[in-house]
């Protein structure tokens, strides 16, 4: 006997007669079947499998291995028409279905993804903002980006205004270049200054909320790698159940996409190390030690995003301490660059370059209509 389980009840199979021998059917109400299909969809065992299965029974179905040995049936004999179930019912319990799934709650990965993604935006508006405003500011007062920088540049002008003012904050005493500015020109590029503070603040907002988000749902891995790299580690990787599916060469690749696929179909030079080339570790090691560094910090990564996504227990304090032993381990193996190889000369090589063999019949006049050439 094979248990089978459809949308519409739970069934026992006789394989090779294709006859049910026993079933049990489902309410027909499309909101109670929508709830036990979630729960097949999640993959636990329902009440009605746990009371039909029997001794030395097969099922249909790996999540259902607690039962018995999966083995496949064709179970497309088991109709619904034949039990009362119709099609108009089978399109509600799917609706239901819908509601029901899309309101459950989601994974802490789910907004780390988004709020890097926004992060990425706002740090993009930032620049483009911030371009903007130091190219229309500088004609009034182009001097002013030699002592005030990213939001302290933006906060002078929005707070200040005209050069004269902010020479006086800053305690300067210099001969501008820049042109003047009416009243009403520079209440306009303060405004505009003012949202780029906004823009500051919220990319503080981000990054501090990433930080809180990271440190619930996947703190072996911020402490490793922090948790900005990490919450961009995941989003990368499109969440944190696909990271810890992910073999540590993958995890130490992540973001280095485009020169993997260069590797493969021009034969470039391989790729040693993705975005963990930002954390200091990698970035501050010389050129040669980077891939054995990034390599194993790929693998404690992996090992990591395991734990987190299984809710382990926290082991990031032993995983950072094989990491700086296998540092150490590095840098004594290999303390100088390797030697580049020199290849041998060839044989074949004279002093006018390479022989290339002797000259074909029909030179270039012969070919393109030479005095020997022409037809």
């Amino acid at each position: 006997m094979i248990l089978v389980t459809k949308w519409f009840g739970v069934f026992l199979v006789d394989k090779e007669k294709q006859k049910v021998v026993r079933h049990l059917l489902f309410e027909k109400d499309p909101k109670v079947i929508a709830t036990k299909l979630a729960l097949v969809q999640k993959g636990e065992v329902l009440p009605e499998e746990a009371s039909m299965a029997q001794k030395r029974v097969r099922v249909a179905e790996p999540r259902l291995s607690s039962l018995g040995k999966p083995e496949f049936v064709d179970s497309a004999f088991i109709r619904p028409e034949d039990y009362g179930f119709s099609p108009q019912l089978m399109q509600k319990v799917m609706v239901e279905l819908g509601k029901l799934r899309t309101r459950e709650p989601l994974p802490a990965d789910r907004f780390i993804v988004q709020a890097v993604r926004a992060l990425d935006d706002t740090i993009e508006m930032i620049n483009l903002t911030s371009e903007r405003l130091h190219e229309w500011y500088g004609l009034h007062f182009p001097e002013l980006a030699d002592y005030a920088r990213e939001e302290r540049y933006a906060r002078l002008i929005a707070e200040k205004g005209g050069r004269e003012t902010i020479q006086e904050a800053l305690d300067l005493d210099l001969e501008s270049v820049g042109s003047e500015l009416e009243e009403k020109d520079l209440e306009v590029v303060r405004g505009f200054a003012s949202s780029l503070i906004g823009l500051y603040e919220e990319k503080e907002r981000l990054e501090a909320y990433i930080a809180d988000r990271m440190q619930e749902a996947a703190p072996n891995i911020t402490s490793i790698v922090g948790a900005s790299l990490g919450a961009r580690l995941i989003s990368i990787a499109g969440g944190l159940k696909r990271l810890s599916r992910m073999p540590a060469g993958t995890v130490q690749l992540l973001g280095a996409e485009k020169a993997l696929f260069a590797h493969l179909r021009q034969g470039k030079r391989p790729p040693k190390h993705g975005v963990i080339f930002q954390h200091p570790t990698v970035h501050r090691a010389p050129y040669w030690q980077r891939g054995n560094i990034s390599r194993t910090m790929g693998g404690k990564l992996a090992i990591a995003s395991k734990v987190d996504y299984f809710k382990g227990e926290f082991i990031g304090d032993k995983l950072n301490e094989d990491i700086a032993r296998r540092v150490e381990e590095v840098m004594k193996k290999y303390p100088e660059p390797p030697k580049k190889e020199q290849r041998p000369p060839r044989q074949d090589r004279g002093p006018k370059g390479p022989y290339r063999g002797p000259p074909r019949k029909g030179g270039p006049q012969q070919r393109w209509g030479g005095k020997k050439g022409r037809r």
